[in-house]
């Protein structure tokens, strides 16, 4: 039995009973993930859906157009992958929500799942390609990175090792060759690539040196052809190469682009879908590899969240803008787009758009903050309350999409304002790097630098603002209020570090590399730049009351320095509530969800006075 106070959950946000439908059903309307397809059976497909109130996975025979709920677990299930022929399903099985776990199979039809690979051990996924004749597999520890491959159905064989993080990227369409992607240089945030044949001898390997990272994508949909679709980023963003591993040549492609780009190829291997992103909005194209001609797909403004081609060239995506709701969509190959695939019941309603703010900075390596600013219905121009919404990552991004999250807080009567601070993607490698060693503080001097906008810009004061994020922007939430305890009149913190120190000895092993490379060594090399970016090194100087939200079994944010950052919170006389659930990094039971997002807005508006 916790004894921190416990937060209070309203039984409604409003009293209003159509706007109290409004937002719940923004969550609890069915929506569904891209569907994934067999590549010898594309007719057969996969994906993930909210439908039963737990997102859970899904089949889908297109021929005969029928659907079936795959897994059905208390906790819910997200990934999940089908065998090359179609014949098999593939899903990861934690123990609740700790992401820990194995991976399991069952026939597309039906029938009970089973282990997937037998002999292997368990851990955090890091990993798989599944091939005919050809498996491989990819696990995390505490004690590094193991990659297995299995040939013709034999016994698992260890493929590759190490201490320092890493992974399966891709396999070659043959069936012959593999990719990891590795940190043995001790930076898990910039990898290098090795190039495998599944005996294990090396075919290639290829480093851009220190702070510049390699992604393999995906090798050419074609028996025998030896290119990888690379991701780099020599000239300062990501951009896209194509490497011959056999010969070890490759091709830069340099498009006409201003933003950040990834790619995906078509199935002849003749032409590459590349996804363009920039100021938070995406834009698809074709890209003839031969030519060189540049094509643009014509898709609505905002947000493409994953796309792919079929066997026919039709491109598959998922689409929202920050005022409509998600639609997974097919343009052909000769330019006709329609929804492809339509969840039964009601639609979610639509909400307000997003606009944006530029904010200049005194510092590199851009020249402003760019963030995105909604408002609520009927708001007048006097200063209204105001969430400032940090995402997550911290190598993420807000983008104009739909959020049920957004929304609710708009229903609520805030202005929303979410800020790409620096460590947020889509704007350079220098933008997203420019917190290392430095982490926390960065990103908030910007956040900073948009809090001053929006109060001389008469959006709101200081009085009626709240910090608000999770994961990431949770930990940013409690420094801000430590750190910047005149800008807030509440916080609200969702599975947050809070103790840096603690949280780094219990977090799983990943993280631990990711952190390393980000701070530039452990705790026990460098504690004066943990205890710098710790919240709990600000907490006397915390003055607003706090919400925070905490999983059993994060193993991200793990609870225990939680609880260390509550006791030192309840030495003082700072107002704060707890509420703790039985999951991990977040929830996949839509119910849950909608309990922690009523306790959030219903904690906010008690800050600002609106309660």
């Amino acid at each position: 039995m916790s004894t921190y106070p416990e937060a209070k959950i309203p039984s409604a946000l409003f009293d209003d009973p159509e706007r109290e439908a409004r937002w719940r059903t923004r969550f609890t309307a069915p929506r569904v993930s891209l569907p994934d397809w067999a590549r010898d059976a594309p007719q057969r497909s996969l994906y993930v859906s909210n439908f039963s109130g737990t997102w859970e996975i899904y089949a889908w025979d297109r021929d005969s157009d029928e659907h079936r709920q795959v897994t059905d677990r208390p906790q819910g299930t997200f990934h999940g992958t089908l065998s090359v022929d179609g014949g098999e399903i593939w899903w990861f099985d934690d123990t609740d929500g700790d992401e820990f776990g194995t991976w399991k199979v069952q026939p597309f039809e039906t029938g009970d799942p089973e282990p997937a690979v037998p002999g292997t051990h368990p851990g955090y996924p890091a990993g798989l390609e599944l091939g005919s004749s050809v498996t491989g597999l990819g696990m995390s520890t505490d004690d590094g990175v193991t990659v297995w491959v299995v040939r013709d159905g034999g016994a698992p064989e260890v493929l590759y090792e190490h201490e320092q993080d890493g992974g399966l990227s891709a396999m070659s369409w043959d069936e012959t060759m593999l990719v990891i992607s590795h940190s043995e240089h001790g930076d898990s945030r910039h990898p290098a690539l090795r190039v495998l044949r599944t005996d294990g001898s090396e075919v290639a390997e290829k480093w851009d040196g220190p702070g510049k990272s390699l992604d393999a994508l995906e090798f050419a949909p074609v028996t025998g052809d030896p290119r990888l679709l690379v991701l780099h980023e020599r000239r300062g963003k990501e951009e896209l190469l194509i490497w011959d591993v056999v010969t070890d040549t490759e091709t830069e492609i340099e498009l006409d682009l201003p933003g950040e780009v990834s790619a995906d190829w078509y199935p002849d291997g003749k032409a590459l879908l590349i996804a363009h992103t920039q100021h938070a909005r995406t834009t698809m194209h074709r890209y003839d590899l031969d030519s060189g001609e540049l094509t643009e797909l014509a898709t609505p403004p905002g947000t493409v969240a994953g796309a792919s081609v079929r066997p026919d060239h039709a491109v598959e995506y998922v689409w929202s803008s920050a005022a409509t709701p998600s639609l997974v969509r097919t343009v052909s190959s000769t330019g006709d787009d329609r929804v492809l695939l339509t969840p039964p019941g009601e639609r979610p309603p639509g909400t307000a758009p997003v606009t944006d703010v530029f904010v200049e900075v005194p510092h590199g390596p851009n020249d402003a903050v760019h963030a995105l600013v909604a408002r609520p219905e009927g708001a007048g121009d006097g200063p209204i309350p105001t969430v400032f919404s940090l995402h997550g990552g911290p190598h993420a991004a807000d983008e104009d999409r739909f959020s049920a999250y957004r929304a609710a807080w708009l229903d609520a009567g805030f202005a929303v304002v979410e800020i790409n601070y620096r460590g947020s993607t889509g704007y350079g490698s220098a933008w997203r790097d420019a917190i290392e060693g430095r982490p926390g503080t960065t990103e908030l001097e910007d956040v900073a630098l948009v809090h001053d906008w929006a109060i001389k810009s008469g959006l709101t004061t200081p009085a009626l603002s709240v910090v608000a994020g999770a994961s990431w922007g949770g930990y940013l939430t409690l420094l801000a209020l430590g750190t910047q305890p005149e800008r807030w009149a509440g916080g609200v913190a969702g599975v947050p570090v809070a103790d840096y120190v603690s949280a780094f000895a219990d977090e799983m092993e990943p993280l631990r590399a990711y952190d390393r490379a980000l701070f530039g060594g452990s705790p026990e090399e460098i504690p004066e730049v943990y205890e710098t970016a710790s919240p709990i090194t600000y907490i006397d100087q915390v003055r607003a009351p706090v919400l925070v939200l905490a999983g059993d079994n994060d193993p991200r944010c793990p609870i225990q320095q939680i609880l260390n950052y509550l006791d030192r919170l309840g030495e003082r006389e700072i107002p704060f509530e707890f509420y703790r659930y039985d999951a991990g990094h977040g929830s996949l039971v839509v119910a849950e969800t909608l309990r922690q997002v009523a306790t959030e807005i219903h904690f906010a508006q008690r800050a600002v006075g609106l309660a």
